[in-house]
């Protein structure tokens, strides 16, 4: 594979493989939010191994006893600068090493429906390449969304990435999603390229999934926001510039330069 870059990292926990597929939590300092997803997660019945991929945290959310107690097979840290894109290509690296068919990718902030991740397995078992949780098709809810993330959404992201990908995507913000080790290992997508660190990454793999021909599928999911004050890494004004501004140049092929 050409332009194979893994941002360093280190592998702080590991158990033995028991699945065919596993499900990558991206983190960084979520507290308690990161252990009641986990606690729903084992109770859910869940036929992936539990990998979390850390940014970094601080607050003592990704203690090992604590992780191991809550079913998590590994732990791996990231050691260097970059944030969620960085963590996706260090699970996806790590997966593919292990073996993994495909790979789940959810938040850890106990927002998402963890109960869906089968179904998430059950598509990539046969034989879909991106599959794309959706609140906005049957079956799927969207709880308590805050009125800006749904006007940005509809008005502005899922138009562009609908342009951009010839998919009639409806939930392009949604980072619950699974995709398969043939998509991984495309040359043609060359995802494991250092351009990708932030959210690009994950508009990316939408577009190009979808363009190069692979098989993409949305399933219905559930993202639920807690009422009141809504929790985000993301600040009000900097930072949503920066996710349009993100937007605008996956959309118009920026990082499609192998």
């Amino acid at each position: 594979m050409t332009n194979y870059q893994v941002p360093n990292y280190d592998e702080v926990l590991t158990l033995d493989k028991k699945h065919d597929y596993c499900v990558a939590i991206f983190v960084i300092n979520e507290g308690e939010k990161l252990h009641k997803q986990l606690q729903r997660m084992k109770n859910s019945q869940l036929n992936v191994d539990v990998i979390i991929s850390d940014g970094g945290s601080t607050d003592g959310s990704t203690d090992i006893k604590a992780l191991q107690a809550l079913n998590v097979n590994t732990l791996l840290v990231k050691k260097e600068v970059g944030k969620l894109g960085s963590q996706m290509r260090i699970a996806f690296s790590w997966a593919l090493k292990k073996g993994y068919k495909g790979v789940v990718v959810i938040d850890g902030n106990n927002k998402d429906s963890v109960e869906n991740i089968n179904d998430f397995v059950i598509k990539l078992e046969e034989g879909y390449d991106h599959i794309q949780g959706s609140r906005f098709i049957p079956g799927g809810k969207a709880i308590n969304t805050p009125t800006s993330r749904l006007l940005g959404l509809k008005l502005l992201h899922v138009p562009m990435m609908r342009m951009a990908s010839g998919f009639k995507y409806t939930d392009t913000t949604n980072g619950f999603r699974a995709y398969s080790k043939k998509l991984l290992l495309d040359d043609n997508m060359a995802v494991f390229r250092d351009v990708f660190t932030s959210y690009e990454f994950h508009y990316y793999l939408a577009i190009e999934a979808a363009k190069q021909g692979f098989k993409c599928i949305e399933i219905p999911v559930t993202r639920t926001y807690p009422k009141g004050k809504v929790p985000t890494k993301i600040s009000p004004i900097k930072g949503n510039l920066g996710v349009i501004k993100t937007l605008f140049k996956t959309c118009l092929g920026f990082f499609n330069e192998k």
